[in-house]
């Protein structure tokens, strides 16, 4: 999409009264926030995060009782009691903020807003994977009960100059004194700063305006924003979204696999589905040196690394006719030789026969994780390499989304330093 094009109909972010927590009335604001619901994979994650502070914000975007309509009444009310009670309070102005995080070297600045909701087919905001309908659901009932936005969506966009529009509000902001500043457990330092000046919030208002974004992170999340968006016809808070916009001219993300755990499939039976269709060959541990091994094997074609049961297998070199037999020809040669179009195509679907199912695959961002889970059950870890941002990006505008789960991006924003009410 061009300049003159989006100059009409591009990113639309305003500012909203942002929900957050009040300092005196928690034990720390590091100890309140949580990764992003998605990412809180470790086996106690949920009791560790609820046990770090009482209002911990993982009680409102991981709610635990018995069904989900219990789950989302349980949020709702926990929303309900710590508004009443002054543990969250909303802001006197409506604002926009720039968010910082950093960590040693790494130095990520964004803009947090209410963005205006488009459909794919406006090209505004691309995205770039497949979603779970049932994970939709989920998030709509938790989103629906609450009447909020809990946790902000990453975004990027690609800027021009640093020194004119969004970039020079966001680098001028973050010279001033943070409205908070907290250091969170896994090294990484966040401070938040707002902006209420009406001549900087026009500058940024101006500058997205021609611009579109990538969804880096929170596909779920996003079409859920539509989904209830369509339950609430005329305009209402419901026509925006909470996002975090990065600009990746400037702040480059991250990008990283999410990896397969397949619970019910062994090692050893992964192995033998193969049968010569691809070659699998041992690799060295430790872990580190058996992802160098598939980094290299990545960047030659499709590579998979399969353990689970101590040991580390590397999958390369898929016989050709298999994946013209298996993978789907109405799609651009990018997208068919994806790791994740043949992981789903021809691996799960065809070879292994393992349904995109909940009880059949869980979805992790962590590799220890993900082995550690696998040696747990019996099942197989199935470790993938990242995709580049522009092959990401180059996909989406040609509106192909990418198999669910395909990529990581970070670092993702903390959730618990600003909330949306839609009411």
């Amino acid at each position: 999409m061009t300049t003159s094009d989006t100059a009409e109909r591009g990113l639309r972010l305003i500012p909203f009264h942002g929900l957050r927590y009040v300092p005196e009335r928690v034990g720390s604001l590091a100890a309140v926030t949580s990764p992003p619901y998605d990412v809180v994979v470790r086996p106690d994650g949920v009791d560790h995060l609820e046990s770090a502070d009482p209002h911990n914000i993982v009680r409102l975007i991981l709610p635990q009782a018995a069904t989900p309509a219990a789950r989302n009444e349980q949020a709702a009310r926990t929303l309900r009691h710590w508004l009443s009670e002054g543990i969250l309070s909303a802001d006197a102005e409506p604002a926009l903020y720039v968010y910082e995080q950093r960590k040693g070297d790494l130095l990520q600045r964004g803009v947090i807003g209410a963005l205006a909701l488009s459909a794919a087919e406006a090209g505004i905001v691309l995205p770039h994977e497949d979603v779970m309908p049932d994970v939709v659901t989920d998030r709509a009932g938790l989103m629906r009960a609450t009447s909020a936005n809990l946790e902000p969506l990453l975004l990027t966009y690609l800027g021009d100059a640093p020194d004119e529009g969004a970039a020079e509000v966001v680098e001028r902001t973050a010279q001033r004194a943070p409205l908070l500043s907290t250091t969170t457990e896994d090294g990484f330092r966040h401070r938040l700063w707002s902006i209420t000046d009406p001549a900087e919030l026009a500058a940024v208002t101006s500058d997205l305006g021609h611009r579109q974004a990538l969804i880096a992170d929170g596909h779920h999340r996003w079409a859920t924003y539509l989904r209830l968006q369509q339950e609430h016809r005329s305009p209402t808070g419901w026509d925006f979204g909470l996002v975090l916009l990065v600009d990746t001219a400037r702040y480059p993300l991250q990008v990283r696999a999410i990896h397969r755990m397949l619970r019910r499939l062994p090692v050893a039976d992964a192995l033998a589905a193969l049968d010569g269709s691809f070659r699998v060959r041992p690799v060295d541990g430790p872990l580190p040196r058996a992802l160098d091994a598939l980094a290299a094997a990545a960047a030659e074609g499709n590579a998979f690394l399969l353990t689970g049961d101590g040991a580390f297998h590397l999958v390369t070199d898929p016989d050709p006719a298999l994946i013209d037999r298996t993978v789907r020809r109405d799609r651009p040669e990018a997208w068919r030789r994806l790791d994740a179009t043949v992981l789903h195509a021809t691996l799960l679907d065809t070879l292994w026969h393992v349904p995109d199912a909940p009880e059949h695959i869980a979805y992790i961002h962590d590799t220890e994780a993900t082995i550690a889970m696998a040696e747990r059950h019996g099942g197989t870890a199935v470790l993938l390499h990242p995709v580049r941002e522009d092959v990401v990006r180059d996909l989406a505008r040609q509106g192909v989304t990418m198999p669910r789960k395909s990529t990581s991006f970070g670092p993702k924003p903390a959730t618990g330093l600003v909330l949306r009410s839609v009411d």
